[in-house]
């Protein structure tokens, strides 16, 4: 087996090695990152570019932020992992420390995103056979359409976007699809019988950052709680004060029955997941029922204290607030001068910009490309969208020089 060179690798060197020996579900812009801070990130030749996707969300405190990588290196030479076989010293504090913040009984700690949501679905089912008394495998779980929730077997059951699901099936029972922002369909939904819980993204990320009508969360909340169903919030991409509130329920001041976190919980130094919950639903889950060998591990208490100190600490809710609404000014101004743009929309510091063109074209990606040329990186999604989400610690400043990158990219289409 021949050992890595440890000389820098260049960025084709890099590429070709992660071409020819990792599996090929992804496909990246063409540039090697290997160095970050707050909102820059550099390449493997030194060039730097501002980070607009923010690792889809998940470094909403900027690039290594020294308090958090601190507490890292800090936890990491004294313990790491001890599974939950055993009490560990920091896992408690966390907990307290985790519930306070976000206003719930109990947490659930996991790892990954589409593992919280795992959880979401077995809790809700749990709670439906032993609360609600529905029988037997009978619970579904209302979902919407376009929903991005992960990508395990049984998320993609739920899925209809055909790149997840072709030839992955068979495929898991138990869920209703409805359309996105739409309370008719939802009332309907829970007309039928044995439905435990309606599982909702506030905002639509991975779809095109599509915001639901002003009014939407809190009336789904409400019909939900009307009809004994669990609302279940799955904020792994909205929370943690991207789109300008801690929570994107909190715009329309709505407590999810079960809530799921992910991504920025950690300010993407730690894979650091939750599920909370109030003690009447978290109640089921008894010892041998669900877990993970890492899940609440010391490393990732540390870790994911220490970044929601920083959330709140530098006020990156207020600040996220704030640069997206000069965001989308200055994004609004190409719409109406530039044929090829046709909208913006978004919330906070999740945005997107619709291109113009057909979903099959690659102007959005080509765009994308010039945007890396020209010192920014995002990606597009659903192929004419281009989603912009640039870590929250980013100044109005800074935020100007990337719109007028922007601007000057798009002007040259």
């Amino acid at each position: 087996m021949e050992s890595i060179s440890k000389k820098q690798l260049s960025s084709p060197e890099a590429m070709k090695l992660e071409n020819d020996h990792g599996a090929h579900n992804y496909h990246p812009l063409p540039v090697v990152l290997s160095k970050g801070e707050g909102v820059y990130v550099w390449d493997a030749e030194g060039k730097q570019y501002y980070d607009f996707l923010s690792a889809y969300s998940a470094v909403n405190q900027g690039h290594c932020h020294p308090k958090i990588v601190g507490a890292l290196k800090e936890q990491a030479e004294k313990l790491t992992l001890t599974s939950r076989a055993f009490y560990n010293d920091v896992l408690g504090e966390y907990e307290k420390y985790v519930t306070e913040y976000f206003g719930f009984d109990k947490v659930l700690p996991m790892n990954t995103g589409a593992e919280a949501v795992e959880t979401a679905i077995k809790l809700c089912r749990k709670w439906a056979y032993e609360k609600k008394d529905i029988s037997e495998n009978q619970a579904k779980i209302i979902v919407c359409e376009n929903n991005f929730h992960g990508r395990t077997t049984t998320i993609i059951s739920f899925s209809n976007d055909p790149d997840a699901r072709e030839n992955f099936g068979p495929f898991t029972d138990g869920f209703i699809r409805i359309p996105y922002d739409d309370l008719d369909a939802l009332g309907n939904a829970l007309k039928e019988n044995n439905v435990a819980g309606f599982l909702v993204e506030p905002i639509q990320g991975e779809a095109g950052v599509f915001v639901p009508s002003e009014g939407y969360l809190k009336e789904a909340s409400k019909m939900c709680t009307e009809n004994n169903v669990l609302f279940i919030a799955d904020e792994v991409q909205t929370g943690v004060a991207r789109t300008g509130k801690l929570l994107a329920c909190d715009h329309e001041d709505v407590k999810a029955d079960i809530l799921i976190l992910g991504k920025a919980i950690s300010g993407g130094v730690y894979p650091v997941s939750a599920v909370f919950a109030n003690d009447d639903i978290m109640e089921v889950i008894k010892p041998g029922q669900h877990g993970s060998t890492f899940g609440g591990n010391p490393l990732a208490c540390k870790v994911a204290v220490a970044a929601l100190d920083v959330i709140k600490d530098e006020e990156l809710s207020n600040n996220a607030e704030a640069m997206g609404d000069v965001f989308r000014e200055r994004m609004q101004k190409i719409v109406d001068s530039v044929e090829l743009v046709a909208e913006v929309r978004g919330k906070g510091l999740l945005n997107a910009v619709v291109i113009n063109d057909s979903p099959d074209s690659s102007t959005a990606w080509d765009i994308c490309v010039a945007l890396k040329e020209n010192g920014l990186l995002a990606k597009p999604t659903h192929g004419n969208i281009i989603r912009f989400a640039p870590p929250l610690v980013i100044t109005e400043e800074q935020l100007h020089e990337c719109c007028d990158i922007i601007e000057k990219t798009i002007s040259q289409f």
